[in-house]
């Protein structure tokens, strides 16, 4: 029997809060029930805004509620050239293209469509650097110009079969729809590398069985699933959690400055009562 393996893979962009808890609790609980492995992955890849003492606090938070985990914590700025490798591979089928656009021109591009589609996270990116030929791209590259790479997803979605879906615990098959997403962004300009790209690159390489994660990530699983089938690397089920959210009714978040589990630890809460409130008494 295959023993369930799963993850919690923050960014350490800051101190973990409730909602971290809940999800980090979940994926323990499911690993340690059937004797499986529980890992730590540390989802680091951009720099601007990941920083070194948020990442030790996350360890020292994960120790306090009285959780561990197998093996050594995964840092994904470790691993650049394993992104980069995948990268190469997609490039090399004709998946990826350079894109050369700001932020603001994308912005002006949107704006002036009658009808621009949008996506699960907002209008979908134009498409105005698909069409650049070769010596243009190659050029423009050559000068220095600070590109991201997009992936072409008409022809991705070309490239695998029909009737593309995931395993949702608790629904079944749940049929997918990439596209949705339109060309998204596989390596940032300040990033060698997106979300994407690394969290189903390490889930396959990690042999994680069983993805928990809030279920504001659900819709993406859309696109991870396409990444999967592309890359050939194995299909994991997925069980997504409810956010928790706070007195207003809105889920808790870093940039609301949701209150830490370290601020919760200085104001004499223990970790059993602090696992209650994460849903986990």
């Amino acid at each position: 029997m295959l023993r369930c393996v799963t993850r919690f893979a923050p960014s350490p962009t800051g101190y973990l809060h409730l909602g971290h808890a809940h999800s980090a609790l979940d994926g323990w609980r499911r690993a340690r029930a059937g004797g499986g492995r529980f890992l730590l992955r540390l989802e680091d890849i951009d720099p601007g805004r990941c920083r070194r003492e948020y990442a030790v606090g996350i360890e020292e938070d994960l120790r306090w509620l009285g959780l561990d985990w197998d093996g050594p914590v995964r840092v994904q700025s470790e691993h650049l050239a394993e992104y980069r490798a995948a990268l190469d591979s997609l490039a090399a089928r004709g998946l990826l293209y350079p894109c050369f656009c700001t932020r603001q021109e994308i912005a002006r591009d949107i704006a002036a469509s009658l009808s621009a589609p949008h996506g699960p996270d907002g209008p979908l990116y134009p498409g105005t650097c698909r069409g650049l030929s070769e010596p243009e791209r190659a050029r423009r590259i050559a000068t220095g110009e600070a590109h991201a790479l997009r992936l072409d997803i008409a022809r991705a979605v070309a490239c695998v079969p029909a009737g593309l879906s995931f395993h949702e615990e608790g629904e079944g098959r749940v049929a997918c729809q990439p596209q949705r997403f339109g060309d998204v962004v596989l390596a940032r300009k300040d990033a060698p590398a997106s979300y994407h790209l690394c969290v189903t690159h390490d889930d396959a390489l990690q042999g994680v069985t069983l993805v928990t994660r809030g279920a504001d990530l659900k819709p993406a699983t859309d696109l991870h699933r396409l990444l999967q089938v592309l890359m050939d690397w194995p299909e994991p089920a997925y069980a997504h959690h409810p956010l928790l959210l706070d007195a207003s009714g809105r889920r808790l978040a870093k940039r609301d400055r949701a209150a830490t589990l370290r601020d919760l630890r200085a104001s004499g809460v223990s970790p059993a009562e602090a696992r209650a409130m994460a849903g986990f008494g």
